[in-house]
């Protein structure tokens, strides 16, 4: 049966040794051609700098890190991101979510998005926003979930191997604040 996936917040001071593992699935990533910010002169430097900055923002209370953990390895994460202007404390965006390779279609991508929204609920966010790959898996995923299709932007992104590719926008709507009025 194997060792059982774990999904964790992570701390930078508990949980060092996770960094450069995720480090090794945003490369993995961007080889595959996924677009998570990265293009494909990405190197092993400038990912272990991109985990280096994101343990800042966690610390910082800027960002929140899952990772899902099994038999001691890294194999997906997705992040929320909590800096948001005044006007806009009941929301977060989702961003680069990632399973790695061999264990994709597996529900590893679900089980994050579940733990990712209930994260956002425990932090009172009840607005999540993610924009993904047109047409793409996340896509699905996230329109399986329950999510909400705003609309396309045409080539919003550049691909890490080249070429454009047009951008999907989503919302959910968690749970509302019991003093909050939705426009």
């Amino acid at each position: 049966m194997g060792d059982p996936m774990n999904i964790k917040l992570l701390h930078p001071e508990d949980d060092e040794d996770l960094f450069p593992h995720l480090s090794d699935l945003v490369l993995e990533a961007v080889e595959d051609g996924a677009s998570v910010e990265f293009l494909d002169d990405f190197t092993r430097a400038d990912a272990l700098r991109y985990w280096s900055t994101q343990r800042l923002n966690i610390s910082a209370g800027r960002r929140a890190v899952l990772a899902a953990i099994q038999a001691g390895e890294v194999i997906g994460t997705i992040s929320l991101c909590l800096d948001k202007p005044p006007n806009q404390p009941h929301a977060t965006t989702l961003k680069t979510m990632m399973v790695r390779r061999n264990q994709q279609r597996r529900g590893i991508g679900s089980a994050l998005l579940a733990v990712a929204e209930a994260e956002a609920r425990r932090l009172d966010r009840w607005l999540l926003l993610m924009d993904t790959v047109s047409g793409g898996p996340a896509g699905r995923l996230f329109e399986r979930a329950g999510w909400e299709k705003v609309g396309d932007i045409p080539a919003m992104r550049m691909m890490p191997h080249g070429g454009l590719a047009p951008s999907t926008l989503y919302f959910k709507r968690l749970s509302l604040l019991s003093n909050q009025a939705v426009a």
